[in-house]
């Protein structure tokens, strides 16, 4: 192989996909990036057995080849790169790169050596979404998986598509979030299955990468295995492709679970709900326990937070007030983390005594709901 590339091109594949190598000493080649040059394309894979993920890029090509380069290594060579253009060649094992103001060779494994990652068998069965609308939608609900074994099929985000509509969820069990999306070509029959969080964490890391409004991802739907295809504005090919497995199992029925009405509604501030929960949660310890205290008569809530150590507070937040009065335990650390993600200036807090859900949204986006369950007793 012999080849030229563009400094920035080259860095931008090796930034995503080096996050998914890692120190692997029963099996090292997973710790490389496998590097191909065909025709004028450069092809940049990297896999940990569970995610794949390739990088598609222009180059001058003077030979073809292949070869398999630790990650790591290759990454930080060329983010130290002073060059704009670098040129790679390889003999035997062993890949020599250059620009104008240095020179290195780094030892590599064999091509043939390197693990197959998953193809896309059925091109024509995908659907297409804006980039930033799959990121925003992400982002609202990636952090509410449940991160311990004793529930796999809670510990990635579901993916719920019917018609023209995409429902993102996630639940550690103790809170939920749903996000709905839309896409433009109608999908022939519903699909839904788990993608793992750690696959998650990546899309976001490509669709951040590949910036743009108006940059689109390719839905690819293959048994017990999905791929997302990233096409920047202007490209007529992909950049970046990741495959994963999916997680086995029912997910839960979140629709269900989702209250259709509320025994007391809370309408407030949010920026100033937000504010008030921080310096609540100064004093709620090791449980983070709040509790709430809603009385329809004065308009306002109050939240009560108390621990041995550092004190007690008790601050009221004016707000209209529909509904019976209550008092409701709640962890101020989940109450905070659904306000943060709810738009808009006024917020809905719906709640249902101590043993119903309560629900977050917003009088702007009505696409976006947050549930929590009441800390009992």
């Amino acid at each position: 192989m012999k080849v030229t590339i563009i400094k920035d091109n080259f860095k931008k594949g090796l930034t995503i996909i080096e996050k998914i190598t890692g120190k692997n000493f029963s099996l090292p080649i997973l710790n490389n990036i496998l590097i191909k040059a065909e025709k004028n394309i450069l092809t940049l894979s990297g896999t940990d057995l569970e995610i794949g993920i390739n990088y598609w890029s222009l180059l001058k090509v003077e030979k073809e080849g292949q070869i398999s380069v630790p990650a790591k290594t290759l990454s930080n060579l060329i983010n130290f790169s002073p060059d704009e253009k670098i040129n790679l060649e390889t003999k035997e094992n062993i890949l020599f790169i250059s620009g104008e103001k240095y020179k290195a060779q780094i030892n590599c494994l064999s091509a043939d050596d390197y693990p197959i990652i998953p193809k896309i068998k059925n091109e024509n069965n995908y659907l297409e979404i804006n980039g930033q609308s799959l990121l925003k939608g992400i982002l609202k609900v990636i952090n509410f998986c449940n991160i311990g074994q004793t529930y796999p099929e809670l510990s990635g985000v579901y993916f719920n598509f019917s018609d023209k509509q995409l429902d993102l969820v996630s639940t550690d069990s103790f809170r939920l979030a749903k996000q709905i999306l839309y896409f433009e070509n109608k999908i022939d029959k519903n699909y839904s299955f788990i993608l793992p969080q750690k696959a998650v964490r990546e899309l976001v890391n490509i669709i951040s990468e590949n910036g743009g409004d108006n940059n689109k991802v390719r839905i690819y739907f293959e048994v017990n295995q999905i791929f997302f295809e990233f096409y920047s504005e202007g490209f007529s090919f992909p950049q970046f492709r990741l495959s994963s497995r999916l997680i086995e199992g029912e997910y839960p029925n979140y629709q269900e679970i989702i209250p259709s009405n509320y025994k007391t509604q809370i309408i407030a501030d949010k920026s100033e709900f937000l504010n008030l929960l921080k310096s609540a949660s100064l004093f709620s310890g090791k449980t983070n326990k709040l509790k709430v205290e809603i009385d329809p008569k004065n308009k306002n809530i109050s939240l009560f937070a108390q621990n041995s150590d550092t004190g007690e507070i008790k601050i009221s937040l004016p707000s209209e007030v529909k509904g019976e009065k209550q008092e409701v335990s709640f962890n101020v650390k989940f109450l905070s983390d659904g306000l943060s993600n709810i738009e808009g200036k006024k917020v809905f807090f719906e709640l249902n005594g101590e043993e119903g859900p309560a629900i977050l949204r917003s009088d702007e986006d009505q696409e976006y709901v947050y549930i929590l369950m009441p800390i009992k007793g």
